[in-house]
This record gives structure tokens, sequence and C-alpha cells, in this order.
């Protein structure tokens, strides 16, 4: 794959996907320990609602996208950058894997901007510091990165995570990009699973309504990592051995790109 590092491999992972039949952070300490450079780029949503609403806080969607006020941004970097990421990275530690908890506001490595009044602090991604990333890589480390953007000077945005996987894939030139989900991939109109999906493809799906939620992001991802010569897969992250079985060129879940 022209112009992709071959070693590297961004995996989005959803609160969804971790159950007990679950082996992705089995899959991603071994990798590593391969010589592999695995780089998680995590989300949270369930446990950012489940916070909310213990707080008496309304979670409200715009587009999908969670609309994050002044109040509720604070919840959002707490579980993002404090609970989520620390249950990450303490779980592939305990697999012996080296993990660094990152949080896109640390030195800047992901900056944004806020572009819609209705979202509140919610941010678009205009920048990512691949090198900061790629160093530490470079350690052996496997970086678990929160998708919290800095908005300079000094304002914390909230950033879709699968619009991040997608941006720091593209910026590392991954050569895979892999969405863990709880479904199989991208489902046609029958609801038959899609082994491979192009834009214009994708395009005609979302205009009959059949793409939409939470896959939109993770296609409109894949396609931007696809664009710069990454090969993205949309897969269900709760069959054991998805991965590895990914990493190794089985044609499991939806392929986009190569």
């Amino acid at each position: 794959m022209s112009g992709a590092d071959e070693r590297v491999v961004v995996v989005k992972i959803g609160g969804s996907t971790l159950g007990e039949e679950d082996t992705s952070l089995d899959d991603i300490a071994s990798l590593a320990a391969e010589g592999r450079r695995p780089l998680v780029v995590h989300g949270g949503g369930a446990l950012i609602t489940d916070w909310l609403d213990r707080l008496g806080i309304e979670s409200e969607f715009v587009g999908g996208l969670r609309s994050t006020s002044a109040e509720a941004l604070e919840v959002v970097i707490g579980v993002l950058r404090g609970t989520a990421n620390a249950r990450l990275v303490s779980e592939l530690a305990r697999r012996g894997a080296c993990a660094v908890g990152v949080s896109g506001l640390d030195a800047g490595t992901l900056v944004a901007e806020r572009y819609d009044e209705r979202l509140g602090y919610v941010g678009r991604l205009t920048g990512v510091d691949a090198a900061r990333l790629r160093a530490l890589l470079a350690d052996g480390c496997i970086p678990v990165l929160a998708p919290i953007a800095l908005e300079r000077p000094a304002q914390p945005l909230n950033v879709n995570a699968d619009t991040v996987a997608g941006e720091v894939a593209r910026a590392l030139g991954a050569a895979l990009l892999i969405f863990l989900t709880d479904v199989d991939g991208v489902l046609d109109e029958r609801g038959a699973l899609l082994p491979q999906l192009g834009a214009e493809r994708a395009a005609a799906l979302r205009e009959a309504g059949t793409l939409a939620g939470g896959m939109l992001p993770k296609v409109d991802a894949s396609l931007r990592a696809a664009g710069g010569g990454s090969i993205a897969v949309i897969a269900n992250g709760r069959r054991r051995g998805t991965v590895r079985e990914i990493v190794s060129g089985a044609r499991v879940g939806t392929r986009l790109g190569g």
C-alpha cells in the first residue's frame, strides 16, 4: 500500500464492544508484542449518558452528535479523559502492554474549532499532531487516545471519536483503521452485510436512509482514511479474534479502501 506504514494499526473501540467474550484488548496487546504499532481511540457515549443522568443533566443530540453544554462538558471530560481512558490503559497493562493514556488536549495533540452553535462545545478537527503520536509508537507504547481536542488558546472541546480515529489514521498513514462495533458491519437495504463499500454506494445508502445513525461517522471516517491510503474495516468487536483476523488479512466485516 503506497505511503502507508504497514506497522501502524488504529483501532476505534466503543464501550458497547467490550464484553466478557471480547478479545480485542488481547489482540491489541499481542500485536504490540509482535512489533506492530497499534493506537487505540475510544469513545464513551453510554458512560457519559449514565453520568449525565445521575447528575440530572439532560442528554441532547443533534444529527446523531451529542450537544454539549458547558455543564455537560465537565462530565464528558471526566468520563473520557478519566474513567474510560483509565479503564482501557489498565486493562492493556494487565495484559503486559505498555499503554499510555493520552487526551487530545495534551500538548495540543488534537486541535479543533466549534462549528455549530446547536452543538455547543463540540469541535471539528483542524489538526492532528502526528509527530507526537509517532514518538509514543516508536517507544513501543500503545497510545490510548481520548477524543477531546483543544480550541486555542485554552478551550476543551468534545469531538466525535469515530472522526478522530479516521483523522488520526490518515495523519499517521496507518495501514489499517479498524472500527469495532456491535454489528457485523455495514448492511444493505435487505439487511445483508456489505463486504466492500465505496463512496458512491455509501452515498446511495445514505440517500435511501439505510445508512444512518452511529454508522454514518464511521463510514465517513473510513472514507477519509481510505483517501489517505489506509484500509478501513468496520466489524463486530464482540466476536472473538476480530482484530487478529483483520490484521491477518481475513475478510471480516465491511472493508473500505484498498
